[in-house]
């Protein structure tokens, strides 16, 4: 095979084999295909896309460039779940102790925050001790004891998929909905997991904006899923506001430990109980959607959930005391109110803008290479088409810096709008996508 004639069998609109697309992918991994003629594919492929067999076969290519988790050492059906990243999403936190208190084991793979999305990892962090710097070994063990354990991606995860997506980066050739969902699912096939729950933002927080680039990157996830061999589900919900109302490293762990006390924000409650209702459903231990959710609920009035998480941090070597006694975590040292400059409705909240100015605050990455404050963060107190009166409190920022604080506020002010005119409130959950088809809810 040549690399040139792929470059043309793509740009004359045909299909690559699997075989064809296993040489290209292996070649350019291991150096012998150049950057010039990678680039040159990949943007034949946005303009001329690929079909589900070609984008199938990229994603097992990547998937199998590198490391493939083996968990078959776990006993039962494994399920995971991935967020394509939002603002305030701590539905691990939550779900994750619900799932595994009714005996089903979560074995999850996750990253830290980059930019104005948080990252799991971080959050945990907020616990002294906790780390998910584990071996294979300890992670295989700590699900089959606890039935929970999230370790950090391993370096050689998917390398493939970082090789190809630095150059996407710089190539213009992001935007193509093959090429976005064979990188996340590449890592999932690799994380090995039986299950996957996708969880697919949309909305002015998330990467797809749109509702029908949201649905269509679901589609595709699922359908790859689904032709490896995983049983794998998307949830489309909203990120045109946070998710509940805090964001921050300790903050978001305060609100999902709230949660699981049943005294959490609706909207963080139901995302994390569709996510688990359909991870209960792919591992079996619920017939339906409806028994599901029930089951979950009762984990959090029995509080199994929450001795779970405990049990859980305990196991990764965190002090878990702050499970039951959230006082002790560390606090910032500065807070401050944003006042509502009028009377109104909040119509509309930029909420990458939100997540910019945690960033801001020093509880985001700028770089790979920057130190996270763990105690920094906001409070939303004002969601979209909540009345406000002039003066009221829209959110509260808290900081250990107050130089960072005051430009925090600033940027903060810009990301809400308050206009006369209530808006329509948005669904948690836009729509279920599953390999029998699309259930959308009225939006």
């Amino acid at each position: 095979m040549r690399m040139y004639d792929l470059i043309q069998k793509k740009k004359m609109k045909e299909a690559l084999t699997k075989d064809e697309i296993f040489f290209l992918v292996n070649g350019f991994t291991k150096g012998e295909i150049p950057d010039y003629q990678m680039s040159a594919f990949l943007m034949a492929v946005c303009i001329n896309g690929m079909d589900p067999d070609e984008t199938t076969a990229l994603t097992q290519a990547m998937a199998m460039s590198g490391d493939m988790l083996d968990l078959s050492a776990i006993e039962g059906v494994k399920v995971d779940k991935h967020s394509t990243g939002g603002v305030g999403d701590k539905t691990s936190l939550v779900l994750g102790p619900m799932v595994a208190a009714l005996g089903i084991p979560v074995a999850k793979m996750s990253g830290r925050g980059l930019g104005h999305t948080g990252g799991t990892i971080d959050k945990l962090e907020s616990f002294p001790g906790f780390s998910t710097a584990i071996s294979t070994e300890q992670f295989v063990e700590n699900v089959n004891r606890t039935k929970m354990a999230i370790v950090g991606q391993t370096a050689n995860l998917a390398p493939a998929d970082k090789k190809i997506y630095a150059l996407r980066d710089v190539t213009a050739t992001v935007d193509n909905i093959s090429l976005i969902a064979s990188s996340i699912m590449s890592k999932k096939l690799a994380s090995g997991s039986d299950v996957i729950v996708l969880d697919v933002k949309t909305g002015s927080g998330a990467f797809m904006k749109r509702y029908e680039d949201s649905l269509s990157l679901a589609k595709a996830m699922v359908q790859i899923g689904t032709r490896a061999g995983r049983k794998t589900y998307a949830v489309i919900t909203d990120m045109n506001q946070p998710l509940g109302k805090a964001v921050g490293n300790t903050l978001e762990i305060m609100e999902a430990i709230a949660t699981l006390k049943g005294e959490g924000p609706n909207d963080l409650l139901e995302v994390s109980i569709t996510l688990a209702s359909y991870m209960m459903l792919g591992a079996g231990k619920a017939a339906t959607i409806e028994e599901a959710r029930r089951l979950l609920y009762q984990t959090i009035e029995n509080k199994s959930a929450l001795d779970k998480f405990a049990e859980f941090i305990r196991a990764q070597g965190g002090d878990s005391e702050a499970v039951y006694q959230p006082d002790s975590f560390e606090k910032a040292t500065l807070s401050l109110l944003l006042p509502s400059p009028k009377d109104g409705f909040v119509s509309y909240i930029h909420t990458d803008e939100v997540g910019m100015t945690s960033l801001v605050l020093g509880g985001g990455r700028e770089t790979k290479e920057s130190i996270i404050d763990l105690s920094v963060g906001i409070i939303i107190e004002k969601k979209l088409g909540d009345p406000v009166k002039q003066g009221e409190t829209l959110a509260i920022l808290y900081a250990n810096d107050q130089d960072k604080l005051m430009q925090a506020k600033d940027r903060l002010a810009k990301a809400f709008v308050i206009d006369n005119k209530q808006p329509k409130r948005n669904p948690y959950v836009y729509a279920i996508v599953t390999e029998q088809g699309v259930t959308e809810y009225d939006r």
